[in-house]
């Protein structure tokens, strides 16, 4: 596994947007953690980061990790909010160990912006959420859907959930199609992909070590769709991430 020197905010979105047991206690929450994501493309290496966590959220603002927004709506049961992340998914043809994938261009990083919604039950919480591309890097739109549940055991919190991910086609043919041009440079098979929804299972777990510090681990497993990984840059069928660290509640 190859460590890779790349700029902080890669990753911070994959952890802002997964469930955080401690960030709901307190306005503000600090710590540090380490991050693990493979690359969905082939010839990438998996892609570890140390992070600081950065949590704050009150009755009108939230800042989770490069997540951030408004709530339009907030109670103890429903959260209707305006939200503005980054969404690190890139391709940086430079970074491939594959000739072939070095020979197509580059795929960049993007600002998303949506509205979304969370209800939370006795019978567990449901998360919703419709953002675009505020760059223009794809022009396209993505959307998500999770149940979670919330289980307690003394010092533990455990959240297991289950979403699926909508991405429309203008989304994946930016990052995992192939134009005819590239194609040509490459030898790679030119590919135009499609709208996908693509299932995931994630578990969030917290222990309280003290009043104060928390430690945390989150993980979460996505099976990619077909229109992704019938693409000639994708050599993998699932993609993931775990991230792990310890916080301190002021």
């Amino acid at each position: 596994m190859m460590i890779k020197k790349q700029k902080l905010t890669w990753i911070l979105l994959s952890a802002g947007c997964l469930s955080h047991p401690a960030w709901a206690q307190s306005p503000w929450t600090l710590g540090a953690s380490v991050l693990v994501s493979p690359s969905p493309y082939q010839g990438e290496q998996d892609r570890v980061m140390p992070l600081p966590v950065i949590g704050y959220d009150s009755d009108r603002f939230f800042v989770r990790g490069l997540s951030a927004g408004a709530y339009l709506w907030k109670d103890l049961q429903n959260q209707l909010s305006l939200n503005a992340y980054y969404s690190p998914l890139h391709f940086k043809a430079s970074d491939s160990d594959n000739d072939a994938m070095k020979q197509l261009n580059n795929r960049h990083a993007t600002m998303m912006g949506g509205i979304g919604y969370r209800h939370q039950a006795s019978w567990g919480t449901l998360r919703t959420e419709l953002a675009t591309d505020m760059l223009n890097n794809s022009n396209g739109f993505t959307g998500d859907v999770a149940y979670l549940y919330p289980i307690e055991r003394g010092d533990w919190q455990l959240r297991p959930g289950v979403g699926v991910t909508y991405s429309n086609g203008k989304t994946n043919d930016y990052y995992y199609g192939v134009s005819s041009d590239e194609s040509a440079r490459s030898g790679l098979s030119a590919y135009k992909a499609s709208s996908s929804w693509s299932p995931y299972l994630e578990l969030s777990a917290s222990y309280q070590l003290t009043p104060q510090w928390t430690t945390f681990i989150t993980g979460r497993y996505t099976h990619l769709a077909n229109s992704i990984t019938d693409s000639p840059m994708v050599d993998k069928s699932g993609s993931g991430m775990l991230w792990t660290g310890v916080t301190y509640r002021f």
